[in-house]
């Protein structure tokens, strides 16, 4: 039987070169394999850092330093102090795909013609139960959410989707990782953001409702 050989990994080691940062990781040519670190020790000595394995790589983004929980693993909260020496293009897949899940995916599609992009509108028009009231946002209020999860001290993808007259992300500032649609930390964001505001316009309306009483 051939071996499957991915395409959009084929495509992405081509790029590598010498090196490649993805998000906050450094990845080098090791001889045949590679090492990754955090892109803040590009320069300390090999033997300073921690040695991990590709199978690892999981527990190193679910935490960050502090030991605080990441949910989004894009957030620009990685760990450093480590190493890794993935053989070959496969452990490399795997690493990276545990540190930046799609990644590599999201990368090769991007690069298409025409990006799987998918706007907010489109995207928040499938959603149902809690998430449907995400649809009510105007498309200043989007943009407000978009400000508070988006910006690079939230999140190091690059935003391809859109709303209204709103620009994709330019890459300088943030990664080569494309965001092609919202998130469900985005989407979570702007629920809240619609409760808040139906609370807002219940509470303005009792006070309206309240100053209309006669004494």
């Amino acid at each position: 039987m051939a071996r499957f050989e991915n395409p959009a990994l084929k495509e992405f080691t081509a790029q590598i070169g010498n090196e490649l940062t993805l998000a906050q990781v450094l990845i080098r040519r090791a001889g045949a394999g590679y090492e990754l670190r955090n892109v803040v020790d590009r320069d300390a000595a090999a033997d300073s850092l921690r040695l991990v394995e590709a199978g690892e790589s999981r527990q190193l983004a679910q935490y960050t330093a502090a030991g605080e929980f990441r949910p989004l693993k894009s957030a620009p909260t990685l760990q450093s102090g480590w190493r890794m020496l993935p053989p070959n293009d496969t452990e490399l897949e795997l690493a990276l795909n545990q540190l930046y899940p799609g990644a590599v995916a999201d990368w090769f599609a991007a690069r298409a013609q025409i990006p799987p992009v998918t706007n907010y509108r489109e995207f928040t028009n499938r959603q149902s139960g809690m998430y449907r009231i995400t649809t009510m946002l105007t498309d200043a209020q989007v943009g407000e959410v978009l400000h508070a999860c988006c910006n690079r001290d939230a999140c190091l993808k690059r935003r391809l989707w859109t709303v209204a007259t709103l620009e994709p992300e330019a890459a300088d500032g943030k990664s080569l990782i494309p965001c092609l649609e919202p998130c469900a930390v985005l989407l979570e964001a702007a629920r809240k953001a619609m409760r808040a505001a139906q609370e807002t316009g219940k509470l303005a309306g009792s006070e309206l409702a309240a100053g209309t009483g006669t004494e």
